[in-house]
């Protein structure tokens, strides 16, 4: 059968024409669309995403996860759950300077408690038995006195990691004192019924005036 070159060329327009409609409809498809509401609460779809929703996520990456555990690697989070590091300080101590170094220099995270007032000391005592700084308790082990060498066997003993592990947006936790002074107690409040009255001052019998000069009542 033999088919004219006029319907030849229909056809091979119409097979044109739905191969660029496919493909249009493709890249239609695999466009993302955006649904905002706005003010007023109107709906509006578009291909472009939201200046708002940009924002949230901006100043939501802006935002540093601080010191928290779960801001840590897993495996960091992990030793340190199993065997966190605390470090006792004082104030004029180079040795508590060059442990605290070491736990830094290593991104170690650890908790640090000053040792300053005799509150503290004694705390320190009935935690240690000894009163020597700097003190550091690794899990359950004591470490009395800085040695760097003993320290570094300790650390790895429990798995941390000879290098900085750290988020670059990690935070150290602020030193606070040992012993946390009691709050003060409130005063007892007064059992009921028993409220204090204001007591009045004795009536005065002298009732001299300009007008009562022999000071008389009656």
């Amino acid at each position: 059968m033999l088919v004219s070159p006029s319907l030849q060329r229909s056809a091979l327009v119409a097979v044109m024409a739905l191969a660029v409609t496919a493909f249009a409809v493709n890249e239609a498809t695999a466009q993302a669309i955006y649904r905002s509401v706005g003010p007023d609460g109107r709906v509006t779809f578009s291909d472009r995403e939201p200046k708002a929703a940009r924002a949230a996520v901006t100043s939501e990456d802006a935002r540093a996860p601080g010191n928290a555990s779960d801001a840590l690697p897993y495996a960091l989070r992990d030793v340190q759950a199993r065997f966190p590091v605390t470090l006792y300080t004082g104030s004029d101590c180079s040795p508590c300077a060059s442990a605290r170094a070491l736990l830094t220099a290593r991104g170690i995270p650890f908790t640090e408690l000053s040792v300053q007032t005799n509150a503290d000391i004694q705390a320190l005592q009935a935690l240690s038995g000894q009163r020597q700084l700097p003190f550091a308790t690794i899990g359950r082990q004591h470490l009395t006195g800085f040695a760097a060498d003993e320290w570094r066997q300790y650390l790895d003993a429990a798995g941390y990691p000879q290098t900085s592990a750290l988020p670059a947006n990690y935070r150290q936790v602020p030193v606070r004192p040992l012993a946390t002074p009691p709050a003060p107690a409130a005063p007892a409040a007064a059992p009921a019924g028993t409220e204090r009255r204001m007591e009045m001052p004795p009536a005065s019998y002298n009732r001299v005036t300009p007008t009562n000069p022999a000071g008389l009542s009656f």
